[in-house]
């Protein structure tokens, strides 16, 4: 590892510890990913973004201080630091040994921080999925919050950039006149949000740890329906697990295209392709 002084500098200012190597990590989309070596011993990750949104590192330094409160749930890397500019966590060494095992009690855990719970459908304050904002401000009722505060606003922004076309948008328009009727009701689950298989990492530790967290309050089928959508690893020992720790209602699987909607739009917004047409395929399944 080299080190590169401009990053290096602003991890000390943050950390209070000297950075004694640093090396580029490959594969962000969004963010410039680091590795640190710290004086201390310690390895971290450093994220940075130039002209970052307003609050992008600091929703997600919330999201990680709020799944970490959950005991038994998830494991997310410890924070060791964030502002405007970065966030700071410690590294996680993974390995390409997974275990079912390790699925096991990634099933536990998810269950365990979906049960913990939120104060009710949305968050006190907005957060990001991916470079997009996400709104997050509180509705009286999930179906309201998934249709004004996830699935419609990404239809807007995919419509304006070309990204679906007519057909597609009314048929996920159709299943939005259809929440209430399509989804169960549940008290608001602990979300991590943005539950893709690339924010999964299987630890040498034997443990799988979540990052980059889009966290509020939702419907846990959301985050179910995010790890279905795009795969990992042992799914289906993971969700034999979680349904023992905390069953879902039944249908929970013809179910999960709704909540595949709105990756499905922000993926469109960020990375047009078939995102779009996918979405509407999704949607008129349920029409």
């Amino acid at each position: 590892m080299a080190r590169q002084p401009l990053v290096a500098k602003r991890a000390e200012e943050l950390l209070g510890a000297a950075v004694v190597a640093t090396s580029p990590i490959a594969g962000g989309d969004i963010a410039t990913a680091t590795r640190l070596r710290l004086s201390t011993g310690q390895m971290a990750v450093m994220k940075t973004l130039p002209h970052a949104p307003v609050g992008f590192f600091e929703a997600e330094a919330a999201g990680l201080r709020w799944l970490a409160e959950v005991e038994g749930g998830v494991r997310v890397p410890e924070l060791l630091a964030a502002d405007e500019e970065c966030v700071i966590v410690a590294w996680v060494e993974q390995t390409a040994k997974t275990t079912l095992d390790s699925a096991d009690a990634f099933g536990r855990q998810l269950a365990a921080t979906h049960a913990a719970g939120a104060d009710g459908w949305g968050w006190d304050h907005d957060g990001y999925i991916g470079r997009l904002p996400m709104p997050n401000t509180p509705c009286a009722s999930w179906p309201e919050f998934y249709a004004v505060r996830r699935v419609l606003p990404y239809l807007k922004l995919a419509r304006d950039r070309r990204a679906i076309d007519d057909t597609a948008a009314q048929a996920v328009e159709g299943v939005v006149r259809r929440l209430t009727d399509l989804l169960p009701e549940e008290q608001p689950a602990r979300l991590h949000g943005d539950l893709w298989n690339g924010n999964c990492l299987w630890g040498q530790d034997g443990t799988v740890h979540v990052i980059d967290p889009a966290a509020y309050g939702g419907h846990r089928e959301v985050d179910i329906a995010m790890l279905h959508l795009f795969g990992l690893t042992h799914l289906p020992r993971v969700m034999t697990a979680y349904t023992d720790a905390h069953p879902l209602a039944d249908g929970w699987e013809e179910r999960l295209g709704v909540h595949q909607l709105f990756p499905l739009l922000a993926h469109a917004c960020m990375f047009g392709g078939g995102y779009g047409a996918r979405a509407g395929a999704v949607a008129s399944r349920y029409l």
